[in-house]
């Protein structure tokens, strides 16, 4: 993908952060999906570059309590945006990136294949902020425009019983019109 909005993957329109943590795409794999997540790093905390440093396997131990638990992990996502309605890119979105874990859409397993992952830092119990719908509405439409994107769906609905991202508080609503189909029902 190389435009003016997109070089190699990276939209420009993002702050660039990168993520050791992705895989190269199968030479002939299709994206076909956009999976929304939320997170918060500690629980109900934001903007204090946590998540960053999770993607990027420099999450301190010792920062809090809750953070031990995460050091061996080694995730990332495509986007974040932040409470602010900032755009953050860790992994190019001609790469797979490793955000969805154990998930099945339409009866195809393992998302992160064939998915473009985007986390909104929030959390299940709140509201996101009207900034983060204007940056979400803007970058699915760039999506949409330079990949063969089908569908939009939450990690809920690709890994149900498992996760509960984005949460009842995600209104959907404002998603309808960015050049996908909302797939909110079974996986």
């Amino acid at each position: 993908m190389h435009t003016k909005d997109w070089q190699q993957g990276w939209w420009q329109a993002a702050r660039r952060v990168d993520s050791p943590n992705f895989a190269p795409r199968a030479a002939d794999e299709k994206i076909s999906l956009v999976v929304l997540h939320n997170i918060s790093l500690p629980p109900f905390e934001y903007g204090n570059g946590a998540v960053e440093a999770l993607f990027t396997n420099r999450i301190d131990a010792a920062a809090h309590p809750f953070f031990s638990i995460l050091t061996e992990l080694r995730v990332s996502s495509h986007f974040l945006i932040t409470r602010k309605g900032g755009a953050v890119q860790f992994v190019s979105c001609d790469h797979m990136a490793y955000h969805a874990g154990i998930s099945s859409f339409r009866g195809r397993e393992k998302c992160n294949a064939f998915s473009i992952g985007i986390e909104l830092e929030g959390c299940d119990f709140e509201p996101f902020t009207d900034a983060q719908y204007q940056c979400l509405s803007k970058l699915l439409k760039a999506i949409a425009a330079a990949y063969p994107v089908e569908a939009v769906s939450g990690h809920q609905h690709i890994a149900p019983g498992r996760k509960s991202d984005p949460g009842h508080f995600f209104d959907w609503a404002r998603v309808y019109g960015c050049g996908m189909e909302v797939a909110v029902g079974g996986s």
